[in-house]
């Protein structure tokens, strides 16, 4: 046999080896991200079908001709700029900005169904009754949807930041994916007066 095969072979064998590695690596990486694409179009789903429920609940709302205009308004304006963010739920600050506009319609939603309590015509009303039944069912989807989101998205990092796999992420430029973050404060339990004084 010649000696000059031997070094060729070895190489063939090393160059074939490194090709199944990084092969292997990619596409079970391509594998793990691809659900947490699908995950993220439910929490996307579930945001939409949110604003949709608010569309009529604001139009069952605007119903009642001395409900408070500003409540209102506030809740407009922050489902349109909820609707207003697209991202690539990759993208850390992106997916920040989505959930902060998320946290301003959801909050200018709890005030409205407060102010609602000083109407009682308008809490009497069954479509609004179904509409913030709907809404209450949707927040519990919304909550789940998101919690299935992060649950896909642990194997995938794992899988790009382990050793020796980092340094094919590097090469392949795959980052770790952002997780869905509880808003600023929601560890901290709110602070209930019930003094009616």
């Amino acid at each position: 046999m010649k000696k000059w095969l031997i070094p060729l072979v070895v190489l063939g064998v090393l160059v074939f080896a490194i090709f199944a590695w990084a092969k292997g690596f990619y596409n079970t990486a391509v594998k793990l991200e691809e659900p947490t694409k699908e995950a993220w179009a439910k929490v996307e789903s579930s945001y939409q079908r949110r604003n949709d429920l608010i569309g009529n609940l604001v139009k069952t709302v605007q119903g009642a001709a001395d409900f408070e205009r500003g409540t209102l308004t506030d809740v407009i304006e922050a489902r349109a700029k909820a609707t207003q963010v697209n991202i690539n739920p990759q993208n850390a600050q992106e997916l920040a900005q989505f959930q902060e506009a998320q946290s301003g319609l959801s909050s200018a939603l709890s005030r409205l169904l407060v102010t609602v309590e000083r109407y009682p015509d308008l809490k009497a009303n069954q479509n609004f009754l179904e509409l913030q039944s709907q809404l209450e069912g949707t927040e519990n989807r919304i909550n789940v949807a998101r919690d299935r989101f992060n649950e896909t998205i642990r194997p995938y990092n794992e899988h790009i930041k382990t050793f020796p796999n980092n340094v094919l992420a590097g090469f392949f430029n795959l980052d770790e994916l952002a997780y869905y973050e509880a808003d600023a404060g929601a560890e901290q339990a709110p602070d209930v007066d019930f003094n009616f004084d």
